[in-house]
């Protein structure tokens, strides 16, 4: 009775093999076909809500303080310079942060430096350009403020000091400036 077992145990290990190899297959064509750069608005329970107290210091040792930012649309954009999203949406922080040099209604944008060293950030920016301030977030209190999942992550905050919009993954071309300009808009309108 053993005898039988084993020869049928070798006729079918050639179609679990086979079947395991469709699957591993069909995964990776789905990798290969996804795009991993689309820009997703996503809901928060901070929305239209006062934002987390944020106060910390740059990575030139300058003091940062959001509460002084009022008046001002604020753009928090949380990066690790090992993040390979975040280096793929770098470009178009650059051309953002250009854009906003001669909007009529600027915003000022600011990288959260989360679980990085100023070292890495500083070599990061040198290297790639971007003259925007970037704030160290140390100890995690402003990414657990924010409930910020992994990084890139983008928020968009009003001159009154409430979050509007919340972008999880890497920012494609003029996704933030599309969602600054409807969100100053519609705030405009609100007033």
């Amino acid at each position: 009775m053993s005898t039988e077992v084993a020869p049928r145990k070798k006729r079918l290990a050639p179609y679990i093999a086979a079947a395991v190899g469709v699957v591993v297959i069909a995964f990776l064509v789905v990798l290969a076909v996804s795009s991993p750069n689309e820009s997703t608005v996503s809901s928060s329970p901070l929305l239209g809500q006062p934002a987390p107290e944020v106060k910390s210091t740059t990575i030139e040792d300058q003091p940062f303080d959001l509460s002084r930012r009022r008046g001002s649309w604020v753009v928090f954009n949380f990066f690790n310079s090992t993040c390979v999203p975040c280096r793929q949406e770098h470009p178009y922080l650059l051309s953002f942060y250009d854009n906003q040099a001669t909007a009529p209604t600027p915003a000022e944008l600011y990288t959260i430096v989360n679980d990085d060293t100023d070292g890495a950030v500083e070599a990061y920016f040198e290297a790639n350009g971007g003259a925007w301030e970037k704030v160290r977030d140390d100890d995690g209190a402003i990414s657990v403020a924010f409930g910020v999942a992994k990084v890139p992550e983008t928020w968009i905050i009003d001159p009154n000091g409430f979050v509007r919009l919340r972008i999880l993954g890497a920012l494609t071309e003029n996704f933030l400036d599309e969602q600054l300009t409807r969100l100053q808009q519609e705030f405009e309108g609100a007033q």
